[in-house]
């Protein structure tokens, strides 16, 4: 059994190697068939390879803006060199070699030998991929490699060079008919061939002649040798071909696909946008109605606190008028007292008189006389008291904090009365007249009113409320 080798240089699709992206010639049921032997990011790649070579290139430069900072985005930049090489390897073609044959599976086989034995063979070529397709016409082999060499004069001790790479292995261009890659292709494919030879399948090669052959037949078979050569070329051209239709594809989806990603995330902002002006506005305005709620609770605060001020005055004016009315009620307890106490002390003298003046007519005149005064003393305690409860209804139209007027001075006079019955039984009548002209005393208006000093006092509060005095409560 015989088989073709085809050696290509790939683009270097990892997109299209690892199925990121599925052309249309790709059986997408088969995909899950695909084997991947090496996957290695490129960027980590690099760092293992080159960080060290860079750390001590910057190391020695007394220039900053000579430093590197990243290896991979300068070689990513390059003209010269590119990040990393791509080979496509298929044994046999789709004709001979289909996915799905037996022809096909001894071909997997191979190729997985043959990526075993790469890095040995090529120490300078580090490989980052290897994938073999099973999901397309013919199983083949992309594999991705980094070139590199040590021990440079120039630049990084240790960089990247197809090139330099190559010539470790003594490939060296020969021209433009015989380049150090083709040398290298016909090396790889000369180690292909020992692995399918293991099992038991041969090179088929285009170029084998007779010796023996006239001039003519020579020449036939040279120009055969040159169609042959040119048949593989087309041959791998084809291969080439097919794999680039793949990658224009692979690429026309992808930029469909970032457009439609795009059109998706262009559509998605202005949602946002719109969402963040409507937002905005809507801000805008609670903000405007917050300053408005603002400054009608200030306002409202303004007015609230001239309100409590006035309460407050109000509160301190009928604070002063129970004041008032305690020391008036004060005064009319006493004024009750004294008149109580005469009016005793007249009854007792009476008693007196009326027992030392038996057949006396003067003395008897005096009795009748202290009498009839007794009676004057008892109509005016009489009218006192009346007076009193009257002014005490008058009080009760008074409140402060809940409580009425009388109520409040009840509570203060209930202990200015006990005091006073504390007292009366050790002072006797000079302690009473003594108490009534202490609170007499406090007004120089008391001193010459007949009429008793609570109601003079009265008289005068009430003058106070709106010019309205009771007739009864007049001096």
């Amino acid at each position: 059994m015989e088989r073709t080798i085809s050696f290509m240089n790939g683009e270097g699709s990892i997109g299209h190697n690892t199925r990121r992206f599925i052309a249309d010639n790709v059986d997408a049921s088969r995909t899950k068939n695909n084997i991947t032997l090496i996957h290695e990011d490129i960027k980590q790649a690099y760092h293992k390879l080159f960080d060290k070579a860079l750390k001590e290139y910057n190391a020695k430069q007394k220039r900053k803006d000579r430093q590197i900072k990243s290896y991979y985005d300068k070689i990513s930049r390059s003209k010269q060199e590119k990040l990393f090489y791509e080979v496509i390897v298929q044994i046999g073609n789709r004709d001979d070699t289909g996915v799905g044959s037996s022809s096909a599976e001894v071909a997997t086989w191979v190729l997985k030998d043959y990526v075993k034995k790469f890095q040995l063979r090529n120490l300078q070529l580090y490989v980052i991929g290897a994938y073999i397709h099973l999901d397309e016409e013919t199983p083949h082999l992309h594999l991705n490699f980094i070139p590199w060499v040590s021990g440079c004069k120039r630049g990084l001790e240790t960089k990247t060079s197809l090139k330099a790479a190559l010539a470790t292995r003594g490939f060296v261009s020969e021209g433009k008919g015989n380049t150090e890659w083709r040398q290298w292709a016909e090396a790889e494919k000369e180690d292909i061939a020992l692995i399918m030879s293991r099992y038991g399948i041969d090179w088929k090669k285009k170029d084998t002649h007779n010796k023996h052959l006239s001039v003519l037949d020579y020449k036939k078979q040279e120009r055969a040798k040159e169609v042959a050569a040119l048949e593989e070329e087309i041959e791998g051209a084809q291969v080439v071909l097919e794999l680039k239709e793949e990658r224009i594809e692979s690429l026309e989806k992808e930029i469909e696909s970032k457009r439609d990603s795009f059109r998706k995330e262009q559509s998605e902002a202005q949602k946002k946008l719109d969402d963040t002006i409507a937002e905005n506005q809507k801000l805008q305005s609670e903000t405007t109605d917050l300053r408005l709620k603002n400054s009608e609770l200030r306002l409202e605060y303004y007015e609230n606190a001239d309100k409590l001020t006035d309460k407050q005055k109000e509160i301190e004016a009928a604070q002063k008028e129970a004041d008032k009315w305690m020391m008036i009620s004060d005064t009319a307890k006493l004024q009750t007292e004294r008149a109580e106490f005469e009016l005793e002390e007249a009854e007792r003298l009476k008693k007196e008189l009326v027992g030392a003046v038996d057949g006396d007519d003067y003395l008897k005149e005096q009795v009748i006389e202290l009498r009839y005064q007794n009676q004057i003393l008892r109509e005016e305690n009489r009218s006192l008291k009346d007076k009193l409860e009257k002014a005490y209804e008058f009080m009760k139209q008074f409140v402060i904090g809940g409580i009425n007027l009388l109520e409040k001075f009840m509570e203060w006079i209930g202990e200015k009365v006990k005091d006073v019955g504390r007292n009366r039984g050790t002072g006797g009548t000079d302690w009473y007249h003594q108490r009534t002209h202490k609170f007499l005393r406090k007004t120089d208006a008391a001193g010459t009113c007949d009429f008793p000093w609570i109601f003079f006092v009265v008289s005068e509060q009430f003058k106070d409320c709106q010019g309205k005095i009771p007739a009864y409560l007049r001096c």
